[in-house]
């Protein structure tokens, strides 16, 4: 990672959701998957890099999320209303005052996401010198998910739309977001403190960060995950199985 040792690398976890659909009260991110709680592994992965801060947006039962993780040298913000991905990342801007490096946005349910794959990332990042870089990935249906709108087929992403927003011709694309960011700290902050809701959702959306730095000229990469499965998002108890039946098998 000689790239990214020259730069000083923080990352921001979100693990703020309830998720509805395990059809559990228990916080999405505290599920045991292999023996460990989900967000063990977002955990690990950020501390096999080396990041200065790890800072973990809590919101759902966040006092048990606490309790799981009192040992683990944490910083744990609260998102009390889950108004979206953007405005979780807005509750960490005080953590990261003053500092100038490279944020890490990860997502506590993206348990199989390895390491070596995020190492990847932020190399690709550092080389390009890119402001924002999205981890994307390619899926024969991508219904459901965010589309990858990049500028005459190129790296460069213009935008990121929602499934809910996207016109008919938009919902084509097969290029989708994983949730999973490099960002500045110098432009990541300021942006999610403007993002808008005016959405379906009525959420104020990270991924609108994208089109913000496109719209002013900062340049914007994709970094496409061949694997789709390492990148899955863990949403119901089906997921869960799966995941549990990938990681004994690959680990």
């Amino acid at each position: 990672m000689s790239g990214s040792e020259r730069r000083k690398v923080s990352a921001i976890i979100l693990a703020a959701g309830k998720g509805k659909r395990m059809k559990s009260d228990m916080a999405k991110v505290l599920h045991p998957l292999c023996g460990k709680p989900m967000l063990a592994y977002s955990v690990d992965s950020a501390r096999k890099l080396n990041v200065e801060k790890i800072v973990v947006v809590i919101g759902h039962q966040a006092d048990l999320v606490r309790a799981a993780f009192k040992d683990e040298d944490l910083i744990f913000v609260e998102q009390p209303a889950q108004l979206g991905t953007g405005h979780a990342v807005l509750q960490a801007r005080d953590v990261f005052r003053g500092y100038n490096g490279i944020i890490l946005v990860l997502c506590g349910d993206v348990p199989l996401l390895s390491a070596a794959t995020i190492r990847a990332l932020l190399e690709v990042h550092i080389l390009e010198q890119s402001v924002v870089t999205v981890m994307t990935t390619i899926l024969a249906d991508p219904s459901g998910y965010g589309r990858v709108i990049k500028e005459r087929g190129g790296a460069a992403i213009s935008r990121i739309v929602e499934e809910r927003d996207a016109s008919s011709a938009e919902k084509y694309v097969k290029e989708i977001n994983t949730g999973i960011y490099c960002v500045e700290s110098s432009f990541l902050f300021d942006a999610v403190a403007s993002i808008g809701n005016e959405n379906v959702q009525r959420e104020y959306y990270l991924t609108d960060i994208v089109g913000m730095a496109s719209r002013k000229g900062l340049k914007t990469r994709s970094f496409i995950n061949a694997n789709s499965f390492e990148v899955m998002g863990i949403n119901t108890p089906d997921d869960l199985e799966i995941a549990s039946r990938l990681m004994t098998e690959c680990r």
